[in-house]
């Protein structure tokens, strides 16, 4: 059975052509597109036989030297290449270790808790790196009310048809919080990450689709326009942080422009909803 470095390796070569590596198309017909495996060899420096062994995940221990030859050749941006060597270098231990402390690495400390009620004119929440929702502020909770799924973003996203109508720009943020999931799932998530990556896969075509692409990259200033149904067209950014002492968690904060139209509908928001 293929690897998860060898089914990324593979779909990250189907996905880069040969202009972009510089090579000349010499009018031969090719069964797959992108580029292939002897290409790929030649251009990092190493056998055909090596890199096949490497996709087909019978060999284990790549040198840095040779992943950093084939990042550089599949034009792997720097969280896409820390992914490869996270991929090459996971154990079974580690998993065991992840799924034992996990209960622990999801608790959120009293004061992120103190911090996120004090912000009722921000949406703000709490997330780890499955996008579980750990924590949230009651300005979210007007956002999603009604909504399925709020206990994880992944599953809201693909799993929820009305946040289609929330997020305007839906195939922006669905794209980027799947890259956001594969680089999350370098670092090992345990039997949880198999489970929901099975769950969506069955569940969505959309979510297979992006999840065959193998992006691999995490947003920390973006912007989401939205449409919400007792307030209208809002803009806002998202800026995300990692908690002190809790690496695993990201603290999430929506904010619109001050004095903007958006900042007036989320204070709109919050006057309906405190009522």
């Amino acid at each position: 059975m293929r690897s998860r470095l060898g089914q990324f390796l593979r779909a990250r070569r189907q996905l880069t052509t040969i202009d972009q590596v510089g090579l000349v198309y010499t009018g031969d017909r090719r069964k797959t597109p992108g580029l292939r495996r002897e290409e790929v060899a030649m251009l990092a420096g190493v056998s055909c036989d090596y890199h096949t062994r490497l996709e087909q995940g019978r060999e284990v221990n790549p040198s840095d030297q040779v992943l950093d030859a084939l990042a550089r050749v599949l034009h792997l941006g720097p969280e896409a290449a820390r992914h490869l060597h996270d991929l090459a270098r996971s154990t079974c231990d580690r998993g065991r270790s992840e799924r034992t402390d996990r209960a622990h690495m999801d608790r959120v400390h009293p004061d992120v808790l103190r911090l996120l009620d004090g912000w009722d004119d921000k949406p703000a929440f709490v997330i780890n790196q499955l996008m579980d929702v750990l924590a949230q502020n009651s300005l979210i909770d007007a956002f999603h009310e009604g909504l399925k799924h709020t206990d994880n973003i992944l599953r809201m996203t693909f799993l929820e048809p009305r946040i289609r109508e929330l997020w305007v720009n839906w195939d922006e943020q669905a794209r980027s919080r799947v890259a956001h999931l594969r680089a999350s799932s370098g670092t090992g998530s345990g039997p949880a990450l198999v489970e929901l990556v099975n769950e969506l896969l069955h569940a969505s075509e959309d979510f297979r689709q992006m999840w065959a692409k193998y992006d691999v990259w995490t947003d920390t200033d973006c912007v989401m326009h939205l449409h919400h149904a007792e307030t209208g067209d809002l803009t806002v950014r998202y800026q995300t942080f990692i908690v002190e002492g809790a690496p695993s968690q990201r603290l999430v904060v929506l904010q619109a422009e001050p004095g903007s139209p958006s900042e007036q509908a989320l204070a709109r928001l919050r006057a309906i909803h405190a009522r």
